[in-house]
């Protein structure tokens, strides 16, 4: 693996060993932020899954001004930390070493800075119930984490079809490459 583009173009990132970690491939990252680029300059960025912290490090070679990583298992923390420590973004990139509905249910902003323009989530495929977990959340209780404006973007496989709509969040686009899909929701503007 590796950055696909910006500050840290082209340095390499680790993985976490066996199956239960599934990093976004390269290709998928390239694409995800292909689609994302007018968005990045500057953009609060949350990566809950984060597994390796390839897309939240992605986010911060692109110009994120704040990207905050959430994972709770412990091999794929310690890779993502150590991928941090060796690219140098230990102080840009905060970690939260919690489960992320832990973290969707009992972080709140103090003001609109602290709201995010761009969540990502990829959890593990066959944890299915946690699309509904984190998007429910999302689209619910914890909107108000979201910026106006704000995009939430899911990876999943790309045969498993994710509901159109969770609470305040409605689905705008799905990109499909190889057996991955994306699944772009913005707030809906009524309801």
């Amino acid at each position: 693996m590796r950055v696909i583009a910006g500050t840290l173009r082209r340095r390499t990132l680790e993985a976490p060993a066996g199956l239960k970690t599934r990093p976004t491939s390269d290709r998928l990252r390239e694409t995800l932020f292909n689609v994302l680029a007018p968005r990045m300059e500057g953009a609060r960025f949350l990566d809950l899954y984060a597994g390796s912290g390839a897309v939240g490090i992605e986010a911060a070679s692109r110009g994120a001004a704040n990207v905050v990583l959430v994972e709770r298992a412990d091999p794929a923390l310690k890779v993502l930390r150590g991928n941090l420590e060796k690219l140098g973004l230990r102080g840009e990139v905060r970690v939260e070493a919690v489960s992320v509905g832990a973290f969707l249910r009992r972080v709140r902003p103090q003001s609109s800075a602290m709201r995010f323009d761009v969540v990502f989530l990829d959890p593990p495929y066959e944890a299915a119930e946690e699309y509904a977990t984190a998007m429910g959340l999302l689209g619910g209780a914890a909107a108000d984490l979201l910026a106006e404006g704000a995009v939430v973007i899911a990876e999943h496989r790309r045969r498993e079809k994710l509901e159109d709509g969770y609470g305040m969040l409605r689905r705008v686009r799905t990109l499909e490459q190889g057996d991955a899909g994306l699944s772009f929701y913005e707030v809906a503007t009524s309801l």
